[in-house]
């Protein structure tokens, strides 16, 4: 067992949120400033006044607490999971606790955005701290009033008693605790002694979201606002040349016609441009009207005339490319270990494979939406966004305002998936207010949404594995992407050091098609191209397939200069956790498994999935999942996420397909593009390592590796691998050994 640990750091350094490492977050020193008896719990947003707040707790005299979430919630919980970190070490009671949603707040939070599965493991040691230092300064408080010291004092459930047997709750020392001086040590927490932390909480929000209560982007509403809604270019590469509008100025609810674009190509233009503006600066044609009905009505009847602007690829170019980059010379060298050119010359056999994935866009149910109202005294901005700071920067240089006049408010998302990481609708609704000067919602249609966004890039990956004398001596794996996508760690993942001659390569090319991150960056087909070869590995090496994993991993431990990023010793831990809790080997007639495991976003997964065959389809009956996540903050929000992963992985993979023509998209709407349906989904069955590591990301880590473990499992039913996705567009792929 970890023991409790104490903290020390300067008042002054408590007071400063730069000097917290990690994403971390601060009390602040008016902490419980404006607690006064008359002021009553705020129930919802709208009752704040956050000038009056500078961080994430406010006690009543009543004793009810209100604890801020700082981060952007996404769906991935953790507007629930932040505060019960908080709440853990304040030593509250979890039914006594408000928690209302931060704006953004760059003085007093840092890494105030929702991505790559990071908010809870850059925040939990400051927002153990944070808990841990507000109930000291109360017991304090309760000592000096008893005039005792505080060690002979002790707490449970916000109730502070002392070795006399005489109790205050915090309500009643919460003003005499705001004169206090900030403490500079304080003792976190055994884990064998959390209360709230690994109970299982239900989402703070779920009254409200089951009932219908306005939460998300497309529920806001302000007075006299009107609804905005943007005609973009048709193909990637165009840009808007003419337009009719008299069409639509005639209909009813219209109120007015504008174009965009030009704040945001003198932005580009002046050398500013942010990573998270990913669309085109062509004049977009912008509708005004009473309701989205009005905005979007009128969208229809504009006549736009649109003109090419840069040469434009075919979805055939794009393959032909890709597939060209995979043996070009413009590959580029991420990782090398050992010779693997004498590897594969030594070799007795080469076994090769190449594995395909398409474009897919995000498909958040709530389409992009935002809310702008642009005043000579303040920019307010308010919806649904993962990247809340970059937003404020890039509002406040594109309308040529001071950073502190940019006013941002989150609200819940309706799914994210890395789409709402980029700006492009904030930015269009700040320039639309700013031109009209009224406060406008700009509202995407499911069809602009799908046809006018950001992609997952179109991806192939050549590996090629060497065998001598039945051993494996080398592996190649070669990257070919639109807009280019391995970067950072993902080369020294598994099997980076597990092998001796080792070396991944990546190249990319450029498209108009805006791509960027979507759910587990990077990872999300790589862990299926490579599980997916690994089995077929072990099947030419004629060894059994968990047993080739589990000696890989024994040479990864024992490499004297790894240089990895995953733990060979976890990932083991979850693979023979998996082995043990899906009956590995011992199905029962007819039903056929396969195997993957994988590590990204700091989480190692293993996963087995189960798939019977009817009528020679295909049908997922079953996922295992075993996790490695170290402190499992709260079970039931963790098994959402988990699950989550493993059906929207399971989806995409068997079933979603998007591609484009001379830059045109060819789906537009569901009817077009298969998600994943009911009757599709399995049952999902999830296992935890115990652990008192400190917790990694949940929102991504299960996603990767459920690909390759379907096909894996329709390859033992049917004879056939599977390496282009969506599979069941690909149920026909022959397969060969190179000698």
């Amino acid at each position: 067992m970890r023991p409790s640990k104490t903290t020390t750091f300067s008042r002054r350094a408590f007071l400063k949120s730069s000097a917290l490492a990690s994403g971390g977050m601060i009390i602040g020193f008016n902490l419980f400033n404006a607690c006064k008896s008359e002021v009553e719990l705020p129930i919802d947003l709208s009752q704040l006044n956050y000038n009056d707040f500078n961080a994430f707790i406010k006690i009543s005299e009543e004793g009810k607490v209100t604890i801020f979430s700082p981060n952007p919630e996404i769906g991935q919980g953790v507007k629930t999971s932040m505060p019960m970190i908080i709440a853990e070490e304040l030593e509250v009671a979890w039914g006594d606790v408000h928690v209302v949603q931060a704006p953004l707040d760059t003085k007093n939070y840092t890494r105030q955005m929702a991505g790559g599965s990071q908010s809870i493991r850059h925040g939990w040691e400051a927002l153990r701290q944070t808990g841990a230092t507000a109930k000291q300064m109360l017991v304090n408080a309760a000592a000096a009033r008893w005039q005792v010291e505080a060690s002979e004092c002790t707490v449970k459930e916000g109730v502070i008693s002392n070795s006399k047997g005489e109790t205050l709750g915090y309500g009643d020392v919460v003003l005499e605790a705001a004169v206090l001086e900030v403490p500079e040590d304080v003792t976190l927490k055994d884990p064998k002694d959390f209360k709230i932390i690994g109970q299982g909480k239900g989402n703070v929000d779920i009254d409200k979201i089951i009932t219908g209560k306005p939460l998300y982007g497309l529920d806001y509403k302000a007075e006299g606002m009107l609804y905005a809604a943007v005609l973009r270019p048709p193909a990637f590469g165009q840009v808007l040349e003419s337009f009719d509008d008299s069409g639509a100025r005639i209909l009813p609810g219209v109120v007015d016609v504008i174009t965009i674009g030009e704040k945001l190509r003198a932005y580009n233009d002046s050398g500013k441009k942010n990573w998270s503006m990913q669309m085109s600066s062509s004049d977009k044609v912008v509708v005004i009207g009473k309701t989205t009905w009005d905005a979007m009505k009128g969208l229809k009847a504009i006549k736009a005339h649109w003109k090419i602007e840069s040469e434009l690829e075919s979805t055939e170019d794009h393959d032909k490319v890709l597939f060209d980059l995979l043996d070009g010379d413009s590959l580029k060298t991420r990782r090398s270990d050992g010779d693997i050119n004498k590897a594969f010359a030594e070799a007795d056999a080469v076994l090769e494979r190449v594995y395909e994935a398409p474009f897919l866009p995000h498909n958040c149910l709530e389409p992009m939406n935002f809310y702008a109202n642009v005043t000579p005294e303040k920019v307010h901005l308010v919806g649904p966004i993962q990247t809340p700071a970059s937003a404020q920067k890039v509002v406040s240089e594109l309308l040529e305002r001071d950073i502190e006049d940019v006013h941002v408010e989150m609200t819940r998302m309706g799914g994210g998936f890395g789409r709402r990481l980029y700006g492009d609708f904030v930015y269009e609704a700040a320039e639309i207010s700013n031109a009209v000067k009224k406060p406008i919602k700009m509202v995407s249609s499911r069809a602009h949404d799908m046809t006018t966004g950001v992609y997952r890039p179109a991806t192939k990956y050549k590996i090629a594995a060497s065998i001598k004398d039945g051993k494996l001596t080398g592996y190649h794996l070669k990257e070919a992407c639109i807009n280019g996508n391995m970067y950072g760690l993902i080369p020294n993942f598994f099997p980076a050091a597990a092998i001796e001659n080792y070396q991944v390569d990546s190249a990319n090319y450029k498209s108009n098609i805006t791509t960027g991150a979507w759910r587990a960056p990077y990872t999300n087909f790589l862990a299926s191209a490579e599980q997916s070869f690994f089995d077929e590995l072990a099947e030419v090496l004629k060894i059994d397939r968990v047993r080739l994993h589990m000696d890989l991993l024994e040479k990864a431990k024992n490499n004297p200069e790894p240089n990895i990023e995953y733990s060979p010793e976890r990932l083991q831990g979850v693979l023979k956790l998996v082995v043990e809790k899906s009956n590995w080997g011992n199905t029962k007639p007819g039903v056929y498994q396969g195997l993957s495991v994988y590590y990204c976003h700091n989480t190692h997964v293993a996963e087995v999935a189960d798939i019977t065959m009817e009528n020679g389809v295909p049908n997922v009956v079953k996922v295992t999942c075993a996790v490695d996540c170290g402190i499992v903050v709260n079970p039931l929000g963790a098994m959402n996420q988990i699950k989550g992963g493993v059906l929207d992985g399971i989806g995409h993979a068997m079933y979603s397909d998007f591609g484009f023509n001379n830059g045109v998209p060819q789906s537009n709407n569901f009817n077009t593009f298969q998600l994943i349906r009911i009757g599709q989904t399995p049952k999902v069955d999830v296992h935890f390592i115990e652990s008192n590591i400190d917790p990694t990301g949940l929102g991504e880590p299960t996603l990767p590796p459920v690909g390759a473990a379907v096909a894996n499992a329709i390859y033992k039913a049917t004879g056939k691998r599977l390496r282009k996705q969506p599979y069941m567009n690909n149920m026909n792929v022959s397969e060969k050994v190179l000698g």
